[in-house]
This record gives C-alpha cells, sequence and structure tokens, in this order.
C-alpha cells in the first residue's frame, strides 16, 4: 500500500482511546576564578518553502525546512486550532479523490521464520506491546508493506523489537482516559504529535508530520534514522542517526491545549535539521493553510512580524518563531492541531 494511504488510514484506523550539591560547588569556583559560564544564546535560523499545488489531498505538497548551523536546542508544540472550542462534528476520514500512487514503492513485509526456511508475507498489521504501564505506554505496528523496508530498531531499555513501521505513544492525562499523542514512522523519521482532546471532543485528529535531524530528499524528503531509543522515566526518545550523531526529543509537557517536545542535538546539528510536512489543497481543504512568523530582535533591528498564506510564504532569515496552522475550519482532519517552532539556541 502507498505509504500515503498508509498514514491517512493509520492515523484513523489505530487512533484512538482504549484502556546539587557538586554543581553549588562548581558555580562557586567559577565565580571565585572569574571564570564565565558557558549559556545557551537565542538564534535565528532560517525557514525554505519547498511547497508546490496538489489536487489530492493524501499528499504531502507543503515542505517547511529549518536550516541553521548553530542550532542546538528548539522546541516543537502542536497546540489545537483557534477554532477548536466551536467544533461540533470532527472530520477525520482519508480524501483519495484525484489521488494516484500507483507510481509509489511498495516495500512487503516479512514476518521471521526458521532457519533455511524463507519468511513469510504478513497479510494484515500486527500490534504489539512494546512497554506499559499505568500511565504510559508504547505500541508498534507492522503493516503488510510501507515505501521505505523496516530495518530501524526501536529501544526501551534493554529490550530492542525490530521490523516496526509505526509506534504510538499514549499517556493518560489527569482524570482522563488514555490517549495516543505521538506517532513516529522509523522507517523514514516522520512524527506526528497531538494534544490530548478538548473536554468537548471524544478524541482529535493527526494532520501534519514533522522530521527531526538531518534531512533529506530519497523520493520524498526523509531522516535515516539507525536506531530509536526510549527512557519511560523521562519521556525521552533518542535519535541515533545512519550517518552519525543523535538527538533528543523529550515530552516536556501535553494537556488539553498543548504539546510540547523539546529537541537537543548532541554535538553539531545537521544543517537542514527538522521540516514540517503538511497538505494544502484550498483554503477549507487543508492541514496547514496560512504561516506567521517572528524574526529574532537584533542590535539596532527590532522583531518583526509576517503572515502569508502557506503557498505564498517566501523563504525567511533570523526566524525565531514559526507557526503554521489554520483559521477557519478545514473539511480535512478538521480538528488536527497547529505547529510552532521557537526556542532555536546555540551553545
Amino acid at each position: 500500500m502507498p505509504v500515503p494511504a498508509v498514514r491517512a488510514l493509520a492515523r484513523n484506523a489505530f487512533a484512538g482511546n482504549r484502556f546539587t550539591k557538586p554543581i553549588l560547588g562548581l558555580f562557586a569556583c567559577c565565580a571565585l576564578l572569574g571564570a564565565p559560564i558557558a549559556r545557551a544564546e537565542p538564534i535565528g535560523v532560517t525557514v525554505r518553502n519547498e511547497s508546490v499545488a496538489a489536487t489530492c489531498a493524501e499528499t504531502d505538497n507543503v515542505t517547511l525546512s529549518f536550516v541553521s548551523d548553530k542550532v542546538s536546542r528548539f522546541r516543537i508544540i502542536a497546540r489545537h486550532p483557534a477554532y477548536a472550542g466551536m467544533l461540533r462534528v470532527d472530520r477525520t476520514e482519508p480524501d483519495f479523490e484525484t489521488c494516484d500512487f500507483s507510481a509509489d514503492p511498495v516495500v512487503p513485509a516479512t514476518a521471521p521464520a526458521p532457519a533455511g526456511t524463507p519468511p513469510t508475507a504478513i497479510p494484515a498489521p500486527k500490534r504489539i506491546t512494546i512497554y506499559e504501564t499505568p500511565d504510559l505506554w508504547l505500541t508498534g505496528f507492522i503493516f503488510p508493506s510501507f515505501w521505505r523496508a523496516a530495518t530501524v530498531p526501536f529501544r526501551v531499555g534493554t529490550e530492542a523489537t525490530q521490523g516496526l513501521h509505526m509506534v504510538q505513544l499514549w499517556v493518560r492525562g489527569k482524570d482522563q482516559q488514555p490517549e495516543e499523542v505521538l506517532v513516529v514512522y522509523p522507517p523514514d523519521g516522520y512524527w506526528r504529535a497531538r494534544p490530548l482532546s478538548p473536554a468537548h471532543l471524544a478524541s482529535t485528529a493527526y494532520g501534519s508530520s514533522f522530521l527531526l535531524g538531518p534531512v533529506e530528499q530519497a523520493e520524498r524528503p526523509l531522516v535515516r534514522l539507525k536506531e530509536i531509543g526510549f527512557a519511560p522515566q523521562t519521556r525521552t526518545f533518542t535519535l541515533s542517526f545512519a550517518d552519525g550523531g543523535k538527538a533528543r526529543l523529550k515530552i516536556a509537557d501535553v494537556d488539553r491545549d498543548a504539546l510540547t517536545l523539546e529537541a537537543e542535538f548532541d554535538g553539531t546539528a545537521p544543517r537542514t535539521f527538522a521540516a514540517l510536512r503538511s497538505m494544502y489543497v484550498t483554503e477549507g481543504n487543508a492541514d496547514v493553510a496560512r504561516v506567521s512568523w517572528r524574526t529574532l530582535a537584533k542590535t539596532g533591528a527590532p522583531a518583526t512580524i509576517g503572515e502569508a498564506p502557506v503557498l505564498s510564504f517566501t523563504d525567511a532569515d533570523n526566524v525565531a518563531m514559526l507557526w503554521a496552522g489554520r483559521l477557519v475550519p478545514s473539511r480535512h482532519n478538521t480538528s488536527a492541531p497547529d505547529f510552532v517552532f521557537d526556542g532555536f539556541t546555540s551553545r
């Protein structure tokens, strides 16, 4: 099955509810010796708009790439759209009208087999519980096929699970039913995120995706991973990239308004270090329709704010914050969140 169709069906079919002293001493020494203490410095990054017009609602034709040779940390926030409180009817069904995925690559998944026998095809999605506590769990899926081979192991502690196409993270909010709030596709490095549902909605939709790490083009943008690890105690993912280097993605906060993720690179970050992927056909059929951004204030140059339709947005430099979302409800993934990228800092 083509990957846009897999993602579109997966986000609905499988989404839904189910059951200090040493430090003080160091600071004292630095103060006595007059040594400066390194601190993170806010920086502006470049945002490149590589979006193209499209008529298929299940094609990621929107690409906003984030570029910098200095960034070490930043935040990704998935926040309910401004109109969420007015929603009474949500629309989450995929729309394949005018879509043609016949030329997309298809890599069949196979199940492990005893030595000396050929592997067998997987006829239907297979679900695997990777980790589970009353308040947090991870569920993995193996699909019959995907556009890339599932060769990235997913590790929790000493246990590694192989062959996964998708991993869901579920959390339980205070006095709430558990909800799925984050998804990662290990074969191509795509992530989806959403907050806990508003009180008046049973659930909400996924919409846009993001990439974290060295973004490259291979038929479509992707991040090649060597391994994904997860530490339940800190709710932190560790991404090991295929060409070296690591990044961490931590769930800093999640509530009924927003999901906040903190990203940090070990060492030097890749130049194109993140990307937002989404879809836009028309204003009323889009997961992202508009963008706004704020530049970083500099000596003699105050911060500026800009906004534009997503397909009209031109590249922007010195960006301290970028928002991508919708101001009017869409018939496609109506409740899906807006995204904010901010807090860019260097070491």
